[in-house]
């Protein structure tokens, strides 16, 4: 694989590098995405399932469909994209604002991360905001209780209808900004305020770096499109980068 000289050049000078991934580089672990043909949100209405609404209207049946989806991560491991956004932190200095929930990121070695959107493996009472990671609490199909006030206890993700947590947004913001280098990774970067992140590369002057199986509507801001998985394309880049920094 080729890639143009510009980037190869933009890639030698960088010193900070930011990865914004999206729900794309999941799928090439098995986690299915939710807004493609085989998505879930397609089986599911999401106002039925991912609002704090739901859950106080069913808890048991949100709960069950968070056990599920924890399942469906579990088995998941960390592909080749994964690991050689985790390995580009041998040579710049970078950050990983994601909106996956799934944790693939830190499985995979990355130490950086902001979480725009939660983590599935974290939770917390909705009374009391005591918090539980998954080996803390029956992970049954019924909803846990809190062990200190008896209150639901609800996954940590970012629901519709609520907004991101705002340390972790603007911390990844300023990163983007300041950044050299963006790649936008398996996402289409339309849902907001998460797709503020490229805008904000791009408004600091960053090279924005697209690695999608597809265009998208990103496609005509980004200074440099790669079509196809990340899995394969990411390790070819890491791999001209071992050539000038070895």
């Amino acid at each position: 694989m080729e890639f143009k000289k510009e980037f190869l050049q933009k890639l030698q000078s960088a010193k900070k590098i930011v990865f914004f991934t999206g729900a794309g580089i999941s799928a090439e672990s098995g986690i299915s995405t939710f807004r493609g043909k085989d998505g879930i949100w397609n089986k599911m209405k999401p106002e039925e399932l991912a609002s704090f609404d739901a859950f106080m209207r069913n808890p048991d049946l949100v709960w069950e469909w968070y056990q599920h989806r924890r399942d469906i991560v579990n088995k998941a491991q960390p592909n080749a994209g994964h690991t050689a956004i985790a390995e580009f932190e041998k040579f710049f200095d970078v950050s990983v604002v994601t909106q996956n929930i799934d944790n693939l990121h830190r499985s995979a070695g990355s130490k950086k991360i902001f979480e725009l959107h939660g983590n599935i493996e974290r939770n917390f009472c909705i009374n009391c905001h005591t918090f539980y990671n998954s080996l803390e609490i029956e992970l049954s199909n019924t909803v846990p209780k809190c062990s200190k006030c008896g209150g639901l206890v609800r996954p940590d993700v970012v629901w519709f209808g609520e907004m991101l947590p705002q340390d972790e947004f603007s911390e990844g913001e300023k990163a983007a900004e300041w950044s050299d280098i963006c790649f936008v990774v398996g996402t289409s970067a339309v849902v907001y305020p998460a797709a503020y992140i490229p805008m904000s590369a791009k408004r600091g002057d960053s090279y924005l770096v697209e690695v999608n199986i597809e265009p998208t509507e990103l496609s005509s801001y980004a200074d440099y499109s790669l079509f196809g998985k990340a899995g394969e394309i990411l390790p070819k880049i890491l791999e001209e980068v071992k050539k000038f920094k070895s």
